[in-house]
């Protein structure tokens, strides 16, 4: 059984801890008031929270993440306008993530569902799927593993190079929404 300590308790973080309890593995939650001294006891770490606040959890955690996988599920888009990503061009959060934190097995997952659909599991009549990016083949398919046992498929998108086009994907899911063009029970589905 796999032990996750989620930062953040919000609509994202609430609905993969139901994936994952679901699935049989437990889950510990840190909320933004705790994080900065929080201490970490899931083998597995989820950064549930926006782009910005992940450089603060770096900086205080940094020796704790050593070793462990980290889950990205960060969509690095400027909120103010809408229009643009804030990682370099050609790079992605998750390899941003990645640099700061040399030993730990970084994936980039669960950007490109809404919270509705990974609680549904549902995107319209297809099964939520969620894509994982990384370049750890063993945490790729430890993750993968747990999201198929919470009831959800999951797919192995590739190199953490991938993670630049999951977060494109997310950034066109979200504006998409934000400007009511798809609902945020909606999205992107995946037939096999």
């Amino acid at each position: 059984m796999t032990n996750y300590t989620i930062f953040g308790n919000g609509n994202m973080a609430t609905a993969i801890a139901g994936v994952l309890t679901k699935g049989g593995a437990t889950v510990e939650h840190i909320g933004s008031e705790e994080s900065a001294t929080a201490t970490i006891n899931g083998d597995v770490v989820i950064l549930a929270v926006p782009y910005p606040a992940v450089e603060g959890i770096i900086a205080n955690h940094k020796a704790a993440f050593a070793g462990k996988n980290i889950i990205d599920i960060t969509n690095p888009l400027d909120f103010n306008t809408f229009d643009s990503l804030v990682v370099p061009v050609g790079s992605s959060a998750t390899a941003e993530i990645q640099a700061q934190l040399p030993e730990s097995r970084v994936l980039k997952a669960f950007n490109t569902t809404f919270a509705a659909t990974l609680a549904t599991g549902k995107v319209g009549d297809l099964s939520t799927t969620v894509l994982v990016a990384g370049d750890d083949e063993a945490a790729k398919t430890a993750l993968i593993t747990d999201v198929n046992a919470g009831g959800l498929d999951a797919i192995d998108a590739g190199s953490l190079k991938r993670a630049h086009e999951l977060e494109a994907v997310g950034f066109l899911q979200l504006t998409l929404a934000a400007s009511e063009k798809i609902s945020w029970t909606g999205g992107f589905g995946v037939i096999k």
